[in-house]
């Protein structure tokens, strides 16, 4: 991805989110400069990997193929003084904007349409080899048990939400027609460094073309940035 595309991302998200009065933290604010001249007070941010997130998962196509996030909170599971043991994250999901397959090892997590169009999720269970199983898939949704097909389409409407067991393999996108969806994440902690398994392999973090200077850093620049 340019870095102008994902400059221009991140200002039109920062409208959006204004739009669904969803306030960021104050570090979303903090340029390159000043990262420059934070300490070690700050250290949790830079080490958990907390803020701008913007990924095409290597596709070379974000439009169709990618996913735009900013992570709220995260504990961190290799530091054993890091007692938080959740996460959030705030995520835009446009129509047709496929995040690929993939379960989690350690990390269960809600996935929830914070407000504008319907998510749609597909699930399948992974056998014992991760591949894709045609055992029927418990689905907890606002508090309901039930059970569908391999393969089936869960349509997420604002307000509702749907939780990811472990080794659910689960992809989303946001449906034709109704228009970009603002999503949340409520996790136990995130390692997206070992405990992420895509189905087809992929790049978590973008390749960036520097074609214009960073309007933010993303979450896993700061050791590029700062020293």
């Amino acid at each position: 991805m340019k870095r102008s595309e994902i400059n221009a991302l991140i200002a039109e998200a920062c409208n959006f989110f204004n739009q669904h009065h969803f306030c960021l933290p104050p570090f979303a604010n903090f340029t390159p400069e000043e990262w420059k001249n934070k300490n070690h007070e700050y250290d949790e941010i830079r080490r958990n990997h907390l803020g701008w997130d913007v990924t095409d998962f290597g596709s070379g196509d974000y439009e169709h193929a990618g996913l735009f996030l900013f992570t709220v909170r995260n504990g961190n599971v290799k530091v054993a003084r890091d007692e938080k043991v959740y996460a959030e994250k705030i995520m835009i999901v446009k129509e047709g904007q496929v995040t690929p397959y993939h379960f989690h090892w350690f990390k269960q997590e809600d996935i929830i349409n914070r407000g504008g169009g319907n998510l749609m999720v597909k699930v399948y269970n992974a056998t014992q080899e991760d591949e894709f199983s045609d055992d029927d898939v418990e689905i907890q949704m606002d508090g309901r048990h039930y059970t569908v097909p391999a393969g089936s389409v869960i349509r997420l409407h604002p307000g509702e939400s749907i939780t990811m067991q472990r080794r659910l393999y689960h992809s989303f996108w946001g449906e034709e027609g109704c228009g970009t969806v603002l999503v949340g994440e409520v996790s136990q902690c995130n390692d997206d460094e070992n405990d992420n398994r895509f189905y087809k392999p992929c790049g978590r973090f973008a390749t960036i073309e520097e074609d214009e200077p960073p309007f933010r850093l993303l979450c896993n620049e700061y050791p590029d940035y700062v020293d």
